[in-house]
Parts: C-alpha cells; sequence; structure tokens
C-alpha cells in the first residue's frame, strides 16, 4: 500500500476530515489538504478494504456473477468481499471463496494490490492466488449471494473475457492478467 516509486516526498499534506455520512459499508467525508498554494477540501470515500481471489482449478478459473447494484448490472468478477475490522486479508479470502464459490484453498498466496479510485476513494485491495481447492460447499451470506450465478471458466477464455470486454470490473481484470503474468501466459 506504499508508493516505493516515489521520487520526491508530496509537497502536500493532510489537515483532517470530517464525517458527512457513515454508510453500511463506507464513510464519506470532506478532508481539508494543505499544498503550496493554501488549503483545499476535497470529497473523500473511507473504505474497511477488500480482497479478491483468483481460484484456480487446474485450467479453470471460478467467476462469478452478481448484481452491482450502483450500475444496475449484473457483473463476472472473480471472488471478493470487504474485510471485516481487523480482520487479516488472508482470512477475508478464505471466507470468501467459502461464501461465494464454496471452496477452500490449500494454498493461497498474495498476488497484487492495488487501489480502485484513489481519485476520492481509499479502498485498497488485496489480490491473491488460490489453488489446490477443495469443494466445501457454500456459506452464503448476504442477499447478493443468494442469486449469484458461479461458473467455471477455461483460463485462457477468462483471459480473453478481460481483454474484449466481458468482463468490466477493474478488481477482476488486474486478478487474472497478473495470473496470466505469474503463469507465462
Amino acid at each position: 500500500m506504499n508508493d516505493s516509486d516515489a521520487e520526491s516526498s508530496s509537497p502536500f499534506e493532510f489537515v483532517d476530515e470530517e464525517i458527512i455520512h457513515q454508510g453500511q459499508v463506507v464513510s464519506f467525508r470532506n478532508g481539508r489538504f494543505r499544498g503550496p498554494d493554501g488549503e483545499f477540501l476535497r470529497d473523500i470515500v473511507r473504505h474497511p478494504g477488500a480482497v479478491s481471489a483468483v481460484a484456480l482449478d487446474g485450467d479453470e478459473i471460478f467467476l462469478v456473477r452478481q448484481y452491482r447494484a450502483p450500475i444496475d448490472q449484473d457483473l463476472w468478477e472473480v471472488p471478493a468481499g470487504k474485510k471485516d475490522p481487523g480482520e487479516e486479508s488472508i482470512v477475508t479470502a478464505e471466507r470468501e471463496l467459502i461464501e461465494e464459490i464454496g471452496m477452500k484453498a490449500g494454498r493461497l498466496e498474495p498476488l497484487i494490490g492495488l487501489f480502485h479510485s484513489p481519485g476520492f476513494c481509499d479502498e485498497w485491495q488485496e489480490i491473491f492466488l488460490a489453488t489446490d481447492l477443495t469443494e466445501v460447499g457454500r456459506e452464503i451470506d448476504g442477499i447478493e449471494e443468494q442469486y449469484m450465478v458461479v461458473r467455471r471458466f477455461p483460463f485462457d477464455e477468462a483471459v480473453s473475457m478481460a481483454m474484449d470486454g466481458r468482463i468490466t470490473d477493474a478488481k477482476s481484470i488486474v486478478a487474472i492478467l497478473a495470473t496470466a503474468r505469474k503463469l507465462g501466459r
């Protein structure tokens, strides 16, 4: 979650922020910052962080199709979910694999991390590669998961889907392409 490529320190600094609204998952805040030309305000969405997992079973990947209310569409995605307060990322990944696809990973390894929309939101997403999968049954936790479609795809087809617009979810595109790179494909 740090920018190791930074060549110099930023001339900007955080001053304070005011909570405007506390939602179920995120909070909306007015942030005050100081820069070379004085103070300025920015809208900020605070998010507890999230985790996703590329669930590979041989040469197949599990994807879930679920409804996303803010865009009023169903999307193909890798299994993912928000972190609970104080929860280790690997625990979140384990939980989400069981809830969404009914699988337990014998091996979970960190793959990549990313900020989704750092222009207004601090959500940090950690992505794991999940292998050595064992079926344990889904533990549905939420209305969306009741209607979620779970499907296996050949991994190369998922890469094509990420590149041709059939998968439009950013974390899933990054997760699939990072896995392809790791596998030398």
